[in-house]
């Protein structure tokens, strides 16, 4: 038996995050994947590594979305970084012109590249095309602050707070990370399916933020997903897997680190 993950993400062409890092953690956890490239997003070294970011014509997107869909039987999909309305538009009509077993939402709700208020269409239309189809969405502190409405979070429980709030808006699950940034010794992400909290902790490796990390958590979960685990089993092997992937991280001449599957 074949477990198929697909994603429907941007690219980036260092390799540390974006459609790259999902099918390598796809690879490495035993899934067949494959993918829909969304947009496309590189680092400008001449720039002080600031983002460039070009989006893909919708109608290619569709094309992609279409070969992949009928060359499989598909029913698991993480959908990443989609970056302009009309991206979002043809996303949405195809994730339902189907139906899913899972649909997994990382809310890239900014790409340093777009200008603001792009960005902020962009958020708009995620919010209400995309959000309410999810089965699960995977908001690090950023966007879990920003989708919850929140003016900070600081604590586990103001954490917990923003995946209930972000769990009213139509997904089935929340995944909320704190990562590096919530104050503490451990990497503490909450999931909530709209009645139970679970915690998940972790020792944090290191005070920065490691590129491709959120990528690679929801990569992973989506894997375990079609594999045919449960969400809450999923969402803890995929925090350890990320956790390893961030242990093993890659320097290089950019001005960060970046995840290392397997």
């Amino acid at each position: 038996m074949v477990d198929f993950a697909y994603v429907i993400a941007g690219s980036e062409a260092t390799g540390g995050a974006g459609i790259q890092t999902d099918l390598k953690t796809f690879q490495e956890l035993g899934a067949f994947g494959l993918g829909t490239i969304t947009c496309i997003v590189s680092f400008d070294p001449k720039n002080d590594w600031g983002h460039r970011f070009v989006p893909v014509d919708p109608q290619v997107i569709a094309d992609q979305i279409e070969a992949a869909t009928s060359a499989y039987d598909l029913d698991v999909v993480k959908v990443g970084m989609l970056g302009t309305p009309a991206t979002i538009d043809v996303v949405a009509e195809a994730l339902g012109g189907q139906s899913w077993r899972h649909v997994v939402l990382d809310p890239v709700l900014i790409c340093k590249g777009q200008e603001s208020g792009a960005a902020l269409d962009t958020d708009t239309a995620l919010r209400a095309k995309v959000l309410p189809q999810a089965t699960v969405v995977t908001p690090n502190l950023f966007e879990a602050t920003t989708l919850s409405g929140m003016d900070a979070i600081e604590t586990v429980d103001d954490l917990v707070e923003a995946a209930r709030r972000i769990q009213g808006l139509g997904p089935q699950y929340v995944l909320a990370k704190g990562g590096v940034e919530l104050p503490g010794d451990d990497a503490v992400d909450v999931l909530y399916d709209g009645t139970d909290v679970t915690v998940l902790r972790s020792p944090k490796i290191g005070e920065e933020r490691v590129s491709g990390a959120g990528c690679t958590l929801a990569a992973a979960l989506t894997a375990e997903l079609a594999k045919g685990a449960s969400v809450a089993d999923a969402a803890a092997r995929a925090k350890e897997f990320t956790a390893a992937a961030i242990a093993a991280r890659v320097t290089g001449n950019l001005p960060f680190a970046a995840v290392r599957q397997g």
